[in-house]
């Protein structure tokens, strides 16, 4: 069933005077997560969005649907565990945005070989009966072949495992439509811009359509503040009406900055990932194979300001591409970079501890998560990773259950729900095209212009964006402007910035014709010159 996403129609329901039992700010993961689980227990559910969904964290991750081998080498069992028995559910739920992805750990000195094999048999132990394959010890002819481009000289074979890959800001659109489906109504471009307050009691949210500028304010028995790293500017709405100085009023929040460099195929061809798991400093590098580039990555940095659109720092740039010459035959330079995204994680700050940037190492920062519920109500969600939304939405409805705010449902409703579209997928390797639709294909093909392609993967000729994925993306996937297209419908910006600022005008005029306005390209062209600058 394709929902209803016409904005008249959404604004509509968002403007009728009624009580919610369910309001949430914030269209990451976790919220649209958390909005998904209450509309399939029967609980009537509104979400909003301040700008697009996913359009922060949730669509900047490294695209790995997985457990997290670091965070074992880090003794975090619990977090490892029920990430590999989330990542079974994504891969369940959305096999065609989902699937699993074989990595190859090289060894460069003769322990390592062993050493990461045992810890790798210990992660296949842990998946259980929610294994992807189990893990193989390679001699080094063998590590060659499965991972051509790897650097030869000095190479002692290597080990194979297996985990997850998904292409995050689709998925965060599948359970937007799936939860719409489901009788939810969840909004994009609709920030939230203070709370309602009965008797010191939360009671609802005041938002404003960042069209028309016009603001309704939606009464709820429960409000959930799940807007990623910004969860503490929400609680700030608290803290104001009351003027109290409460205990959780301390951040919750100690961001983490990632930095993601994409060049092209050709660096690492193949199917098979690459992950080294202690680099120079102990971080980890991951090369891998994504909509028919290459993603080099990732970085952990503290970043105290919270800028919609972070920039990398210089020494994280020079980092992984200086790592990744030491591991790949080929060094990518400066000039092969496509395009560069930075994501903020919103990591928990370790109670206790208010200095300024006092989380220090973020990397040493546990990825469990945290649900505070305030004294006037208020349920903030933060921390935890993307593989492990929909446990993380079960939790925070049984919180607010358990606290009367919520009547009570039964739970473990998503674990097994197919998502919109769910069919098998072609390899997420390959570059994007009608297969990421699942069984929708179908429907997209009947739209005009499925035959015209705007752009096509230069490299394998093969996929790219059509005239009808755009037309698509804004009549089924509530995309408002050329950025919401070509950044989280069609993934371009994020594959090849250069490209993408080259498409911005013709997929303008197509927006246009679809929403009957004119549709300015040039904010996206800056946008996109920021994912070619390397500082």
């Amino acid at each position: 069933m394709t929902p209803a996403t016409d904005r008249p129609g959404l604004i509509a329901r968002l403007r009728e005077p009624r009580e919610w039992d369910l309001a949430i700010i914030g269209g990451g993961a976790v919220g649209l997560g958390v909005a998904l689980d209450a509309a399939v227990r029967g609980l009537s559910v509104v979400l909003v969005e301040s700008h697009d969904f996913a359009q922060g964290t949730s669509s900047r991750a490294t695209k790995l649907a997985h457990g997290g081998v670091r965070y074992l080498a880090q003794g975090d069992i619990h977090l490892v565990r029920e990430a590999l028995h989330e990542r079974a559910a994504i891969l369940a739920n959305a096999p065609h945005v989902a699937q699993r992805l074989p990595f190859v750990m090289p060894g460069y000195h003769w322990w390592e070989r062993g050493f990461y094999g045992l810890g790798l048999k210990a992660y296949d132990a842990l998946a259980g009966r929610h294994g992807l394959g189990g893990t193989e010890w390679l001699s080094t002819r063998r590590a060659l072949e499965l991972l051509p481009g790897v650097q030869p000289r000095g190479l002692w074979g290597g080990v194979r495992y297996w985990d997850g890959q998904f292409d995050d800001a689709r998925l965060a659109l599948l359970l937007a439509r799936t939860a719409l489906a489901r009788g939810a109504l969840v909004v994009n471009h609709c920030p939230a811009v203070g709370l309602l307050h009965e008797g010191g009691r939360v009671c609802g949210v005041q938002v404003r359509d960042a069209e028309t500028g016009t603001e309704s304010g939606l009464r709820a028995r429960c409000v959930v503040n799940a807007a990623g790293v910004w969860v503490d500017a929400v609680r700030a709405m608290d803290r104001d009406a009351d003027a109290a100085d409460r205990p959780e009023a301390a951040p919750l929040v100690a961001p983490s900055q990632g930095v993601h460099l994409v060049v092209d195929r050709a660096f690492l061809p193949g199917t098979h990932a690459l992950l080294v798991p202690k680099t120079t400093d102990g971080r980890v590098l991951f090369a891998v194979p994504w909509l028919g580039k290459t993603v080099l990555g990732t970085t952990d940095t503290p970043r105290h300001d919270l800028a919609r659109e972070p920039e990398p720092f210089a020494d994280e740039v020079a980092f992984i591409l200086g790592e990744a010459g030491r591991y790949l035959a080929r060094a990518p330079q400066r000039a092969d970079v496509r395009s560069v995204w930075v994501g903020l994680r919103p990591l928990v700050k370790p109670a206790g501890d208010e200095r300024e940037g006092a989380a220090g190492e973020t990397k040493a920062l546990s990825r469990e998560h945290q649900v505070v519920i305030g004294r006037s109500g208020l349920v903030t969600v933060t921390g935890g990773k993307w593989t492990t939304y929909r446990a993380m939405a079960e939790d925070v409805l049984d919180r607010a259950m358990a606290r009367g705010l919520l009547p009570r449902r039964a739970g473990a409703v998503t674990a097994r729900l197919p998502l919109i579209g769910a069919a098998p997928g072609r390899p997420l390797g390959e570059p994007p095209g009608e297969h990421l639709y699942g069984s929708e294909a179908a429907l997209l093909r009947t739209l005009p212009g499925a035959e015209r392609w705007l752009w096509r993967d230069a490299e394998s000729q093969r996929g790219g964006l059509s005239e009808a994925m755009v037309r698509f993306a804004v009549r089924h996937e509530m995309a408002r402007d050329v950025e919401d297209v070509l950044a989280r419908r069609c993934r371009l910006l994020f594959l090849d910035a250069a490209e993408a600022a080259r498409q911005a005008d013709a997929v303008a005029a197509i927006v246009a014709q679809e929403l009957g306005h004119e549709v300015d390209a040039g904010g996206f062209k800056a946008l996109a010159a920021q994912y070619q600058r390397l500082p």
